[in-house]
């Protein structure tokens, strides 16, 4: 957890700030070191153009959205990532009935873990 001296900082001691909210996220604060660790320090982080994203929605269930991302030159640093749920599928339907309750205004049920 981060306190509320980190996340509140400004003016001259917001690099202060800063140090100690990186401090505060180094990998031995969630996740105990070992591999993970290694590469966290390496910055051996990729970026992955395209694969599959497994989501979780309270609603409709377990999801698995292939992606496509694509770097917007105008722009640099950006990028565009575009989920795209193969037709007839599971995920389709389900995409297809939350846009629906989006577009309709219908108030949707909550789930209570």
């Amino acid at each position: 957890m981060v306190d509320h001296e980190v996340a509140d900082a400004d003016g001259p001691d917001l690099a202060v700030g800063q140090e100690r909210l990186q401090g505060a996220l180094r990998p031995r604060s969630f996740c105990g070191g070992g591999d993970f660790a290694r590469r966290w320090a390496r910055h051996d982080v990729k970026f992955h153009r395209s694969g599959v994203k497994h989501l979780h929605h309270p609603m409709v269930g377990d999801l698995a959205l292939p992606y496509e991302a694509m770097d917007l030159p105008a722009d640099p640093g950006l990028r565009l990532n575009f989920y795209t749920p193969e037709p007839d599928s599971r995920e389709r339907e389900a995409l297809g009935l939350l846009a629906s309750w989006a577009s309709s205004g219908t108030v949707v049920p909550t789930v209570n873990d």
